[in-house]
C-alpha cells in the first residue's frame, strides 16, 4: 500500500512541478495578495488539479483526444481566456505599488483556477497518457493508493509554493514585483496564443 502511495506521490510531484499556467498563477497570487488570499488560491487550484488528475487517471483524456469538436472547443475557448488572463496580469502590473492587491472576488479566483487547469487540452491528453498508462500497470486494488499519492502531491506542491513565495515576497520591492508579474503575464499570453494557433492551423 505505502509503496503505491509513494509512487503516486513522486509521479504527482514530477507532473505538477514544471512551470506552467497553474504555477504561474499561484506564484503571481502569492506575490500580489495577502497570505490568506494566496493560500485560498492555492487550495482552489489543488481542487481543480486533483479533479483533472482523477479524470485523466480514469480516462476522460481519451475522449478529448478522440473528439475533434471537444478538443477544438477547449483549444479556442481555453486559448482565448488564458490569453485574456495574461494580458490582465501585464496591464495591472503597470499600476503595481507596494500595496498588495486583494480585490479579486472568490468567483473570479475560482473561474481563473478552473481555466488554467481544465482549459488545457495538452495537459489533459498528456495527463491521460501518463496517469492512464500508469494505471494499466497497477494491481486493481492498489490503484486507489496510487491516485491518493498523486492528489497528495498536488496539495503539498501548491500550498508549499504559495507559502514560500508569500514568505519571501516582502524582500521584493515594487520594481521586482512588476517584473515578475509582467514575465508571468507574457508567458501566459504566449501559451494562450499557442493554444489558439493550434486551433486555427492544426
Amino acid at each position: 500500500m505505502l509503496k503505491y502511495f509513494a509512487q503516486g506521490l513522486l509521479l504527482g510531484l514530477s507532473y505538477v512541478a514544471p512551470i506552467g499556467t497553474q504555477n504561474l498563477y499561484v506564484i503571481n497570487s502569492a506575490i500580489k495578495k495577502t497570505r490568506l488570499k494566496a493560500l485560498q488560491t492555492a487550495l482552489i487550484t489543488v481542487v481543480f488539479d486533483v479533479s483533472l488528475a482523477a479524470a485523466c487517471f480514469f480516462g476522460i483524456g481519451f475522449l478529448i483526444d478522440k473528439s475533434f469538436v471537444l478538443r477544438n472547443a477547449l483549444l479556442l475557448i481555453g486559448g482565448s481566456i488564458v490569453t485574456y488572463i495574461g494580458i490582465g496580469l501585464i496591464r495591472t502590473s503597470a499600476g503595481v505599488s507596494d500595496k498588495i492587491n486583494v480585490d479579486n472576488s472568490l468567483i473570479k479566483i475560482v473561474t481563473t483556477c478552473f481555466v488554467v487547469t481544465w482549459f488545457n487540452p495538452q495537459a489533459v491528453i498528456d495527463g491521460s497518457l501518463l496517469l492512464g498508462g500508469y494505471k494499466a500497470s497497477l494491481p486493481q486494488d492498489m490503484s486507489k493508493y496510487f491516485i491518493l499519492g498523486v492528489c497528495t502531491a498536488s496539495f503539498l506542491w501548491f500550498t508549499s509554493l504559495s507559502s514560500i513565495i508569500s514568505t519571501v515576497k516582502h524582500s521584493f520591492n515594487s520594481k521586482v514585483i512588476k517584473i515578475i508579474n509582467i514575465v508571468c503575464g507574457i508567458i501566459i499570453v504566449v501559451y494562450g496564443i499557442k493554444l489558439m494557433y493550434t486551433f486555427f492551423f492544426n
